[in-house]
């Protein structure tokens, strides 16, 4: 990523004031808490995810979305306020509907 942010600046196809941004190992305070099974990577703890986000986990406040595709699966809780990002409970790839 370091590198891409570089060239593009350096073939002026970035802004002066864009800044390329990138993270180590974010993943690793939540790894606990994700399991992954056939294809399928899904929280194991959706309240320990959203203690660790410190979010409340009213569930008058939340909703499933579920996006399916004929080559994934993503299931997400969305905030009603849009006040906070959305928490990714399951992801799947290569699995057929059934």
């Amino acid at each position: 990523m370091k590198l891409l942010g570089s060239r593009l600046r350096g073939w002026n196809l970035l802004q002066k004031d864009i800044k390329v941004c990138f993270f180590h190992n974010r993943r690793e305070e939540f790894q606990d808490f994700y399991s992954e099974e056939n294809d399928l990577v899904y929280c194991n703890n959706i309240w320990a995810v959203m203690d660790v986000l410190d979010h409340e986990p009213k569930t008058t406040e939340w909703r499933l979305f579920i996006d399916s595709l004929k080559t994934s699966l993503k299931a997400v809780l969305l905030h009603d306020g849009n006040q906070f990002p959305s928490v990714p409970l399951a992801y799947a790839t290569n699995m057929k509907e059934t």
